[in-house]
Protein backbone atom coordinates (compact mmCIF):
# COMPACT_ATOMS: atom_id res chain seq x y z
CA UNK A 1 0.00 0.00 0.00
CA UNK A 2 1.44 3.38 -1.22
CA UNK A 3 2.04 5.72 1.32
CA UNK A 4 -0.52 8.76 1.37
CA UNK A 5 2.17 11.48 1.30
CA UNK A 6 4.86 9.28 -1.04
CA UNK A 7 1.86 9.51 -3.71
CA UNK A 8 1.35 13.46 -3.03
CA UNK A 9 4.94 13.67 -3.85
CA UNK A 10 5.08 11.58 -6.94
CA UNK A 11 2.25 13.56 -8.31
CA UNK A 12 3.88 16.40 -7.49
CA UNK A 13 6.63 15.79 -9.14
CA UNK A 14 5.03 14.70 -12.18
CA UNK A 15 3.20 17.88 -12.49
CA UNK A 16 5.72 19.98 -11.95
CA UNK A 17 7.79 18.26 -14.99
CA UNK A 18 4.85 18.63 -17.17
CA UNK A 19 4.47 22.33 -16.60
CA UNK A 20 7.89 23.00 -16.91
CA UNK A 21 7.90 21.15 -20.64
CA UNK A 22 4.93 23.04 -21.27
CA UNK A 23 6.61 25.98 -20.63
CA UNK A 24 9.96 25.32 -22.30
CA UNK A 25 7.86 24.37 -25.18
CA UNK A 26 5.52 27.21 -25.46
CA UNK A 27 9.22 29.52 -25.41
CA UNK A 28 10.70 27.41 -28.00
CA UNK A 29 7.85 27.72 -30.50
CA UNK A 30 6.92 31.31 -29.30
CA UNK A 31 9.42 33.02 -31.85
CA UNK A 32 9.08 30.72 -34.32
CA UNK A 33 5.09 31.25 -34.40
CA UNK A 34 5.81 35.08 -33.94
CA UNK A 35 8.31 34.87 -37.25
CA UNK A 36 5.45 32.89 -39.39
CA UNK A 37 2.79 35.54 -38.57
CA UNK A 38 4.93 38.43 -39.54
CA UNK A 39 5.63 36.49 -43.24
CA UNK A 40 1.76 35.60 -43.35
CA UNK A 41 1.70 39.79 -42.37
CA UNK A 42 4.56 41.07 -44.78
CA UNK A 43 2.55 38.56 -47.82
CA UNK A 44 -0.70 39.74 -47.34
CA UNK A 45 0.44 43.93 -47.83
CA UNK A 46 3.05 42.75 -51.18
CA UNK A 47 -0.13 40.11 -52.67
CA UNK A 48 0.46 41.34 -55.87
CA UNK A 49 4.29 40.83 -55.60
CA UNK A 50 5.36 44.03 -56.80
CA UNK A 51 8.54 45.80 -55.71
CA UNK A 52 9.71 49.28 -55.39
CA UNK A 53 12.97 50.36 -57.65
CA UNK A 54 14.85 53.08 -59.27
CA UNK A 55 16.31 53.51 -62.55
CA UNK A 56 18.01 56.13 -64.29
CA UNK A 57 17.13 56.75 -67.87
CA UNK A 58 18.09 59.34 -69.96
CA UNK A 59 19.55 61.03 -67.09
CA UNK A 60 17.18 60.91 -64.78
CA UNK A 61 15.50 58.79 -61.87
CA UNK A 62 12.76 57.05 -62.30
CA UNK A 63 10.62 55.25 -59.16
CA UNK A 64 8.51 52.61 -60.63
CA UNK A 65 6.36 49.70 -58.94
CA UNK A 66 6.73 46.85 -61.00
CA UNK A 67 6.61 43.10 -60.33
CA UNK A 68 10.30 41.01 -60.61
CA UNK A 69 9.34 39.44 -64.37
CA UNK A 70 8.81 42.26 -65.94
CA UNK A 71 11.29 42.83 -69.02
CA UNK A 72 13.20 46.92 -69.15
CA UNK A 73 11.04 47.18 -72.38
CA UNK A 74 8.32 46.27 -71.07
CA UNK A 75 9.04 48.87 -68.65
CA UNK A 76 10.14 51.21 -70.60
CA UNK A 77 7.24 50.82 -73.04
CA UNK A 78 4.30 50.70 -70.69
CA UNK A 79 5.57 52.31 -66.97
CA UNK A 80 7.52 55.43 -68.80
CA UNK A 81 5.89 56.18 -72.09
CA UNK A 82 9.27 55.95 -73.60
CA UNK A 83 7.78 53.84 -76.59
CA UNK A 84 11.20 54.25 -78.69
CA UNK A 85 12.55 50.95 -78.02
CA UNK A 86 10.43 49.21 -80.30
CA UNK A 87 8.57 45.39 -79.16
CA UNK A 88 9.40 43.05 -82.45
CA UNK A 89 10.14 39.78 -81.83
CA UNK A 90 10.29 39.64 -78.23
CA UNK A 91 13.07 36.60 -78.00
CA UNK A 92 16.58 38.90 -78.62
CA UNK A 93 16.44 38.12 -82.19
CA UNK A 94 15.75 41.13 -84.25
CA UNK A 95 17.32 44.14 -82.16
CA UNK A 96 14.53 46.42 -82.38
CA UNK A 97 14.47 46.69 -78.86
CA UNK A 98 18.21 47.74 -78.56
CA UNK A 99 19.10 50.62 -76.05
CA UNK A 100 22.18 51.10 -73.77
CA UNK A 101 23.43 50.19 -70.44
CA UNK A 102 26.07 51.64 -69.18
CA UNK A 103 27.14 52.63 -72.60
CA UNK A 104 26.74 49.01 -73.75
CA UNK A 105 23.93 47.99 -76.04
CA UNK A 106 21.61 45.38 -74.83
CA UNK A 107 18.87 43.52 -75.51
CA UNK A 108 15.69 45.32 -73.04
CA UNK A 109 13.37 42.55 -74.04
CA UNK A 110 15.96 40.09 -72.58
CA UNK A 111 16.84 41.89 -69.75
CA UNK A 112 14.42 42.18 -66.33
CA UNK A 113 14.17 46.19 -64.97
CA UNK A 114 14.77 45.11 -61.69
CA UNK A 115 18.54 44.40 -62.45
CA UNK A 116 19.33 47.59 -63.47
CA UNK A 117 19.14 49.58 -61.04
CA UNK A 118 22.62 52.01 -60.25
CA UNK A 119 22.91 51.74 -64.21
CA UNK A 120 22.94 54.53 -67.01
CA UNK A 121 20.23 53.54 -69.23
CA UNK A 122 20.14 55.25 -72.48
CA UNK A 123 17.47 54.98 -75.15
CA UNK A 124 16.42 56.34 -78.69
CA UNK A 125 14.79 59.65 -76.66
CA UNK A 126 18.05 60.31 -74.68
CA UNK A 127 20.78 60.51 -77.22
CA UNK A 128 19.84 64.33 -78.88
CA UNK A 129 20.83 66.73 -76.95
CA UNK A 130 17.46 69.19 -77.59
CA UNK A 131 17.17 70.17 -80.80
CA UNK A 132 20.48 69.04 -81.51
CA UNK A 133 20.63 65.26 -82.75
CA UNK A 134 23.20 62.27 -82.15
CA UNK A 135 25.83 62.14 -84.59
CA UNK A 136 24.50 58.56 -85.68
CA UNK A 137 21.01 60.21 -85.65
CA UNK A 138 21.67 63.20 -88.16
CA UNK A 139 23.95 60.65 -90.09
CA UNK A 140 21.00 58.23 -90.67
CA UNK A 141 19.04 60.80 -91.69
CA UNK A 142 21.36 61.83 -94.28
CA UNK A 143 22.45 58.34 -95.29
CA UNK A 144 18.68 57.28 -96.13
CA UNK A 145 19.16 54.87 -93.41
CA UNK A 146 15.40 53.95 -92.80
CA UNK A 147 12.40 53.18 -94.53
CA UNK A 148 9.46 52.29 -92.25
CA UNK A 149 11.49 53.68 -89.41
CA UNK A 150 10.11 50.36 -87.30
CA UNK A 151 13.86 49.12 -86.66
CA UNK A 152 15.71 52.44 -87.01
CA UNK A 153 16.15 52.79 -82.81
CA UNK A 154 17.66 49.79 -81.60
CA UNK A 155 19.84 50.22 -85.41
CA UNK A 156 20.91 53.76 -84.11
CA UNK A 157 21.72 52.44 -80.75
CA UNK A 158 24.00 49.48 -82.11
CA UNK A 159 25.51 52.02 -84.45
CA UNK A 160 26.38 54.04 -81.48
CA UNK A 161 27.60 51.67 -79.62
CA UNK A 162 29.19 50.25 -82.42
CA UNK A 163 31.42 53.58 -83.20
CA UNK A 164 32.57 53.49 -79.47
CA UNK A 165 33.42 50.05 -79.01
CA UNK A 166 35.66 50.62 -82.27
CA UNK A 167 37.30 53.62 -80.54
CA UNK A 168 38.40 51.49 -77.58
CA UNK A 169 39.88 49.31 -79.46
CA UNK A 170 37.09 46.18 -79.05
CA UNK A 171 38.13 43.48 -82.21
CA UNK A 172 34.89 41.36 -83.68
CA UNK A 173 34.55 37.99 -85.15
CA UNK A 174 35.98 39.30 -88.55
CA UNK A 175 39.12 41.19 -86.99
CA UNK A 176 42.35 39.63 -88.79
CA UNK A 177 45.07 41.36 -86.98
CA UNK A 178 43.80 40.34 -82.99
CA UNK A 179 47.22 42.94 -82.00
CA UNK A 180 45.60 45.89 -84.01
CA UNK A 181 42.45 46.34 -83.63
CA UNK A 182 40.50 47.91 -86.40
CA UNK A 183 40.40 52.14 -86.41
CA UNK A 184 37.33 54.00 -87.15
CA UNK A 185 38.57 55.85 -89.61
CA UNK A 186 39.59 52.65 -91.35
CA UNK A 187 36.81 50.46 -90.31
CA UNK A 188 36.05 48.03 -93.32
CA UNK A 189 32.50 47.42 -94.74
CA UNK A 190 32.93 43.83 -93.15
CA UNK A 191 33.44 44.97 -89.81
CA UNK A 192 30.48 47.02 -89.51
CA UNK A 193 28.49 44.03 -90.96
CA UNK A 194 29.39 42.11 -88.59
CA UNK A 195 29.07 44.43 -85.43
CA UNK A 196 25.26 45.47 -86.45
CA UNK A 197 24.36 41.43 -87.79
CA UNK A 198 22.06 41.28 -84.51
CA UNK A 199 20.05 43.96 -85.58
CA UNK A 200 17.85 43.25 -88.36
CA UNK A 201 15.73 45.68 -91.13
CA UNK A 202 13.00 44.00 -92.97
CA UNK A 203 13.25 47.04 -95.48
CA UNK A 204 16.56 46.16 -96.02
CA UNK A 205 17.93 49.55 -95.69
CA UNK A 206 21.61 48.01 -94.61
CA UNK A 207 23.24 50.15 -97.54
CA UNK A 208 22.20 52.81 -95.99
CA UNK A 209 22.62 52.09 -92.50
CA UNK A 210 26.46 50.81 -93.56
CA UNK A 211 27.15 54.33 -95.10
CA UNK A 212 25.44 56.37 -92.41
CA UNK A 213 28.34 54.62 -89.79
CA UNK A 214 31.12 55.09 -92.40
CA UNK A 215 30.32 58.50 -91.96
CA UNK A 216 30.34 58.81 -88.68
CA UNK A 217 33.51 57.40 -88.53
CA UNK A 218 35.11 60.22 -90.84
CA UNK A 219 35.04 57.83 -94.14
CA UNK A 220 33.32 59.07 -97.58
CA UNK A 221 30.34 56.80 -97.77
CA UNK A 222 28.90 55.83 -101.11
CA UNK A 223 26.12 58.45 -102.13
CA UNK A 224 22.44 57.23 -101.50
CA UNK A 225 21.32 58.65 -104.71
CA UNK A 226 20.80 55.73 -106.84
CA UNK A 227 22.69 55.88 -110.34
CA UNK A 228 20.71 54.37 -113.01
CA UNK A 229 23.30 54.11 -116.15
CA UNK A 230 20.87 54.45 -119.46
CA UNK A 231 22.62 52.72 -122.84
CA UNK A 232 20.68 53.56 -126.26
CA UNK A 233 19.74 50.26 -127.73
CA UNK A 234 21.32 49.50 -131.58
CA UNK A 235 18.59 48.15 -133.88
CA UNK A 236 19.39 45.23 -135.38
CA UNK A 237 19.58 45.15 -139.36
CA UNK A 238 16.70 44.24 -140.98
Amino acid sequence: MQHPQEGASKTSRRNFLGKALTTAGTAIAAPSLLNQATVAKDTAQDSKGEMNITLKVNGEQKTLTIEPRVTLLDALRDRLALVGSKKGCDHGQCGACTVLIDGQRVYSCLTLAVMQEGKEIVTIEGLAKGDTLHPVQAAFIENDAFQCGYCTPGQICASVALVDEIKRGCASAVTLDLSRPPQLAEVSEAEIKERLSGNLCRCSAYNGIIAAVQQVAGQNPPSPVAEVMLSESTEMPA
